[in-house]
């Protein structure tokens, strides 16, 4: 939808606004959660991962939707799922096979860790997705919020956790007039908020609201403590990793000049800087060179 609601809604709204400006309080509170479930239930939005409580494939969504807009990942989760269809298949996979199910996603480190996961979890957990966020946290890439989300998402748990959305919602409802807010600020109004009832279902409508506001209001992140400004992709380390990636996937295997070659070609850059760049494809394992020549580790 394009950011606009009905009346109802917009006056349940203008009520959470009016009593959450006193603060967070049994009154505001009790309008919010309304607010928010009522918002869902009319305008949530269809997405493949929620139409499933697997916990493998809750994995795979999370990771995906880390810095990465949901109308991209759809399309995308769809397909990784039907190509990689249990954690052992993942995990046995070839990682050129992997990378190349990810590309157009970026960030491609993810790709890499969690296949990374993937084959823990077949060797430590029996092939299965642990219901703890504190284990599913020390897993490569994961980080205490995507393993909340995994554990709500996945097994209903009403556990506690910050990321954009939900920062977005409460700076905009009840920090209206304040600036560099912490996230230690916001985690007892996200407590105190939580349908016990549905924790899948809460977090879905949080970031369902959450979207919503980006559309309509300036962005309320940009008074956290916690708010960075993504650099912009164009020239930057992350463009010449994505581009050898592209390349190797494309060719197998590439001799080092001709490599470096074509990547100076795309955006005129200076050789150091690029060899720079491979050096740590290669340290991350994503790649491996071999007597000059380079392709895709597996």
């Amino acid at each position: 939808m394009n950011g606009t609601i009905d009346y109802e809604l917009a006056g349940k709204e203008r009520a959470v606004q009016r009593a959450a400006a006193k603060g967070p309080d049994k009154e505001s509170i009790e309008l919010f959660s309304d607010l928010i479930l009522s918002y869902y239930r009319q305008y949530g939005r269809d997405l493949p991962w929620r139409r499933t409580a697997d916990p493998y494939s809750i994995l795979v969504s999370e990771i995906m939707l880390q810095q990465t807009q949901v109308e991209r990942v759809a399309p995308k989760y769809t397909l990784f799922i039907d190509q990689f269809k249990t954690i052992d298949c993942l995990a046995s996979a070839p990682l050129s096979s992997v990378l190349s199910a990810w590309s157009g996603l970026g960030y491609n480190r993810r790709a890499v860790n969690l296949q990374k996961t993937a084959i823990i979890l077949r060797d430590e957990y029996n092939s299965l997705v642990p219901e703890d966020p504190a284990i599913l946290e020390r897993l490569p890439g994961i980080g205490k919020a995507t393993a909340s989300a995994i554990c709500a998402y996945a097994f209903n748990m009403p556990v506690v956790y910050i990321e954009t959305n939900i920062r977005r919602i409460c700076i905009h409802y009840f920090f209206q007039d304040r600036d560099n807010i912490h996230d230690a600020e916001l985690l007892p109004i996200i407590r105190d908020t939580l349908y016990h009832d549905n924790p899948r279902e809460w977090y879905s409508a949080l970031m369902d609201y959450g979207t919503h506001l980006k559309k309509r209001n300036d962005n309320p992140n940009k008074r956290s403590r916690h708010y960075t400004r993504q650099a912009p992709f164009a020239g930057s380390d992350r463009e010449i990793r994505g581009s050898a990636l592209r390349l190797l996937l494309e060719r197998e295997e590439i001799n080092k000049s001709a490599l470096i070659g074509a990547l100076a070609g795309t955006g005129n850059r200076e050789r150091g800087r690029i060899e720079r760049v491979l050096a740590d494809l290669e340290k991350e394992g994503f790649v491996r060179e071999d007597a000059g020549l380079y392709s895709i580790k597996e």
